[in-house]
């Protein structure tokens, strides 16, 4: 039975400012100003079903996914267009064999979860310690650190997180693909002592047989090598586990194409007994990927043994059903849908460049 047809599709630039504070800034991006592509696909069904997606880029990107969403190419494999939920009844439905005991342990208790938002690399150091801090005493126990621009000031502002946070808490360092793969064993060999569980992105996420040799060289380390929000389909993903390259996968609910190639890359890691870490903040990817997570407990994995997804605290007030964090965990939602649906407000404000947001900052860069 068809409950309605397409009936308009709309592709909008939305940009957020959050270069102006540091936010997201990392070796490889130093001003990122957070944006989407975001799609609103409407159908003439009675009960006004529709599907809203989105495609995170840093800014610029925007534009060439507009571009070929606006006229309605396919896009490639390397960079998906986006990810698209339906809104209504429809979106809430699935027949899935579960377990109830893993059911009850989601609504009762959440997805581990980890913060990357106090440590961004253009964050002042009393901003790491204020929000190092202050994520200590919401409950934060695991937390992410950006490295690889330059050694000193990396162990410089490593001490500093371990200082707030202690040698108990969990810490984990993401390089953003800034190095080469001896250089990536140099540097961690120097940041060991930081006890870091992972190095995230050490090299480019090409080179798997890169990532290979640090894996293996960091292993006496105690270090794990983590990866993957950069892999854009099913295959990478199996060339990583086949060659042992990664400790820690990490899918990216929008650069993978589809939630069926995100679940197939969930049954391999199962297979390969590898651990399901995903890489989320920026816009939108919590309130997509906690719908991934949360059934790889519950269907796939069932285990939360070295298993935590990222958490960014910037943006989810544009959101329509934003992710909800009790006890640093991702608490599972209760709306139908994949949660992709952005306010129309916000969207209309943060339009680029002639959102109300946009008009004020071009026009101060003019003057």
């Amino acid at each position: 039975m068809v409950r309605g047809r397409i009936s308009r599709l709309s592709v909008r630039d939305v940009r957020f400012p959050t270069s102006l504070g540091g936010h997201g800034s990392d070796a490889m991006h130093t001003d990122p100003d957070y944006s989407a592509a975001y799609v609103v696909i409407e159908t003439d069904a009675e009960d006004g079903l529709k599907g809203c997606g989105i495609t995170f880029t840093l800014g610029k990107g925007t534009e060439v996914d507009w571009s070929r969403e606006g006229c309605g190419a396919p896009g490639d494999s390397s960079h998906p267009k986006c990810s698209v939920g339906l809104v209504g009844q429809a979106g809430g439905k699935a027949c899935l064999e579960v377990t109830r005991g893993h059911e009850e342990q989601m609504l009762a208790q959440g997805y581990p979860a980890y913060t990357t938002s106090c440590a961004w690399l253009g964050y002042s150091d009393d901003t790491l310690k204020q929000l190092c801090t202050q994520a200590l005493k919401d409950g934060w126990t695991r937390f992410k650190v950006k490295v690889g621009a330059d050694l000193q000031d990396d162990e410089r502002r490593c001490q500093l997180i371990r200082d707030v946070i202690g040698p108990e808490k969990t810490l984990m360092m993401d390089a953003n693909q800034r190095w080469d793969v001896p250089e990536a064993v140099e540097w961690m060999s120097k940041l060991a002592k930081f006890k870091p569980l992972w190095i995230e992105e050490p090299t480019s996420p090409d080179d798997i047989l890169g990532h290979a040799t640090i894996s293996k060289a960091l292993v006496p380390l105690g270090i794990g090598v983590a990866t993957g929000e950069q892999c854009h389909n099913r295959v990478i993903f199996k060339q990583l586990l086949q060659v042992k390259a990664l400790q820690f996968l990490q899918i990216d609910s929008c650069r993978l194409g589809s939630i069926n190639e995100n679940l197939s890359v969930l049954l391999m890691a199962k297979k390969f007994e590898i651990p399901v870490c995903p890489h989320a903040g920026g816009v939108g990817l919590c309130e997509l990927v906690q719908h991934l997570i949360i059934f790889d407990y519950v269907s796939v994995s069932a285990s939360l043994k070295n298993r935590m997804c990222e958490y960014v605290d910037h943006l989810h007030e544009h959101f329509k059903y934003p992710v909800v964090i009790q006890r640093a965990s991702y608490m599972p939602p209760k709306d139908a849908g994949y949660s992709t649906e952005m306010k129309e407000e916000s969207v209309k404000k943060h339009q680029y460049p002639d959102g109300e947001v946009w008009k004020k900052l071009l026009a101060a860069q003019e003057n």
